[in-house]
């Protein structure tokens, strides 16, 4: 199965956890000491270039801090993070928008999403129909990256499926515009497309915190997304992005 999604969607945007072989050569510390390592082959142009001139893997977290927003392009990964980086090898925005889709396949019987991503659920299924979707978050954590309850985040708090905005509240709309007293709006699509509102939604989310913020406003509120195709994980991000913060106030220093 490991192969046949390899086949079918590398170089891309899918993560695959799989077991480690025994003489596996990677550092137990880019794996976290577990027995497993999730596994990408990007397709990005200028990253395939080094990989093949480092001729190895390469272990890479993402340039974020925790539970932060992701970037998109070289602009928010020096916002989060310089000082703290030597360099950003920067070959342009994101094209997809949110982050790999993440499958384990450690039990070979039970194939598992365990983030919805740049692959679709539906195009996961058309190779292997019986994947599951985990129970619960916390069934994940020690396997998976980005599976944090709260993450993602803005300063401003999140408020989802708001079928109305109000004059305190940032909006990021989908969809047609609709007569809002929200005095900041950004649209992830108008016309309604969801590859659209992934490639904008991390860049929809940091302009309103920081405008919102800017403006006094207290929230952010988020229309209804459809939940199917590229729907499922931008409703997966913006969930996490709403989630209780149980770090709120603590600026997290680690990278």
């Amino acid at each position: 199965m490991a192969h046949r999604l390899a086949q079918a969607f590398w170089p891309g945007p899918l993560t695959l956890i799989l077991p480690r072989a025994p003489a596996c050569c990677i550092s137990d510390l880019a794996a976290d000491g577990l027995s497993s390592l999730a596994v990408r082959v990007p397709a990005n142009a200028t990253a395939r270039a080094l990989l093949e001139q480092v001729d190895r893997p390469i272990a890479a977290p993402s340039a974020n801090r925790s539970g932060r927003i992701s970037p998109v392009d070289a602009a928010h990964v020096l916002e989060e993070l310089e000082g703290r980086i030597d360099a950003v090898l920067d070959s342009g925005p994101c094209m997809v928008g949110v982050e790999s889709t993440v499958v384990d396949l450690t039990d070979p019987q039970a194939p598992c999403l365990l983030r919805p991503g740049g692959v679709t659920l539906e195009e996961l299924q058309a190779i292997c129909p019986h994947i599951r979707l985990p129970q619960t978050s916390s069934d994940v954590l020690p396997h998976s990256p980005g599976r944090l309850i709260s993450h993602y985040a803005p300063h401003l708090p999140v408020r989802l499926n708001a079928l109305h905005a109000q004059a305190d509240e940032a909006l990021l709309a989908f969809g047609a515009p609709r007569p809002t007293e929200a005095p900041l709006v950004w649209n992830l699509s108008e016309n309604g497309n969801l590859e659209e509102a992934a490639a904008r939604l991390f860049t929809g989310l940091r302009t309103l915190d920081h405008q919102g913020r800017a403006l006094g406003l207290e929230r952010i509120a988020v229309s209804p997304i459809p939940q199917h195709g590229l729907g499922r994980a931008i409703q997966d991000r913006l969930n996490r992005a709403a989630a209780p913060r149980p770090q709120d106030g603590v600026e997290d220093a680690a990278p």
